[in-house]
């Protein structure tokens, strides 16, 4: 079944308790992002999480102030990051005003933590350990863009009162500039972590909800250059695989559709061949890739020159292709100039 994505209909005032519950549950979360550890101190990480949570919510909510809960600054920036993850998904549940008095408090605790001194900063650029300061600054510029893409859009859509049609494209280039920014960090870290995110078990998930998030993220853009953006989704949902790949490979190739779409649509979906093996695709009316740009599609770093339907870095598809790799599959493309662009791979996912 194919369809125009579209925002549930509010039926009221937004559950007082939506956004506490939110909190929770993000907060949960970004323990399992954090990585592997003891059992003492996962339990110990989603103790003091929860704790922010619970006086995030009721400072959100003006009923007490933030106090001191021991944490590092990756840490919160993990937490805030899930919870704008969510928050991108449950917006219509959501009271805005509550939601930025939260990521408020968490970029006022964030900044708290003190920053390596410059020579100490300089001196682990040049050493073994340079690559993790490099994901470092990529991971600190991904949670304040998180937080303007996020309430950028909430402005938009006049949450904080009418926003004049001026206003609106202005709010539209910015949200695209923040995305753009924010696909690079995200990038950089997933070239060099990448790996992490299809490493171990399958798990369960929703197919729906991976279409549903990417497309809560890039809305925004096709909104402001008036492009239809559709959705296919399976007829069964439920699905054994790695989701967290599977997003970031849709949200590249969805957002690189968008970007270089100026007219028509932008259809992202999934098309089950078999009880197990489906087909993800994404397709825009664009102007498609040239023949020596497509040569070069999926190198990592391309020359500046060459680049004009990806950024000079050319990071994006490269991490697209490897991520697919680690999953037994494969990244098609198939394009016209002046018609389109089609990208494509199939996959076993087994039913959940």
């Amino acid at each position: 079944m194919t369809a125009a994505i579209s925002r549930p209909e509010s039926s009221g005032r937004p559950d007082p308790h939506a956004f506490r519950r939110l909190l929770a549950a993000a907060a949960d979360a970004a323990v399992e992002e954090l990585g592997p550890m003891a059992d003492t101190a996962i339990a110990d990480l989603k103790l003091r999480l929860r704790e922010l949570a619970a006086r995030i919510g009721a400072d959100a909510a003006g009923a007490a102030p933030v106090t001191a809960t021991a944490l590092s600054r990756d840490q919160i920036n993990a937490f805030r990051a899930r919870i704008l993850q969510r928050a991108a998904v449950e917006t219509w549940l959501i009271d805005g005003r509550e939601l930025a008095r939260a990521l408020s408090a968490l970029e006022e605790r964030a900044g708290k933590q003190t920053p390596p001194v410059a020579n100490e900063f300089t001196e682990r650029l040049s050493s073994p350990d340079a690559l993790r300061a490099v994901v470092e600054m990529a991971h600190d510029m991904r949670s304040p863009l998180g937080s303007i893409l996020f309430l950028v859009d909430t402005i938009r859509r006049g949450q904080s009162g009418t926003v004049t049609q001026v206003q609106e494209r202005q709010l539209g280039l910015v949200y695209g500039a923040a995305l753009g920014l924010s696909t690079l960090a995200s990038d950089v870290v997933d070239a060099i972590n990448g790996d992490r995110l299809v490493d171990g078990q399958r798990t369960p998930f929703s197919i729906t909800e991976v279409l549903l998030g990417v497309c809560a993220i890039v809305r925004p853009l096709a909104e402001e250059k008036n492009l239809v953006l559709n959705t296919t989704f399976p007829q069964v949902d439920g699905r054994l695989g790695y989701p967290s790949a599977l997003s970031r490979v849709l949200l590249n190739l969805t957002t690189n559709a968008l970007r270089y779409t100026e007219r028509g649509s932008v259809s992202v979906g999934c098309t089950e061949h078999s009880p197990t093996l489906l087909e993800f695709w994404i397709e825009d009316t664009g102007r498609g890739i040239p023949d020596n740009v497509l040569a070069m599609l999926f190198d990592g770093f391309r020359p500046g020159s060459v680049g004009i339907r990806f950024s000079s870095a050319g990071l994006g598809l490269a991490i697209c292709r490897n991520l697919l790799e680690k999953m037994g599959s494969s990244l098609l493309v198939d394009t016209a100039v002046e018609e389109g662009t089609r990208f494509s791979f199939r996959m076993e996912l087994p039913q959940a």
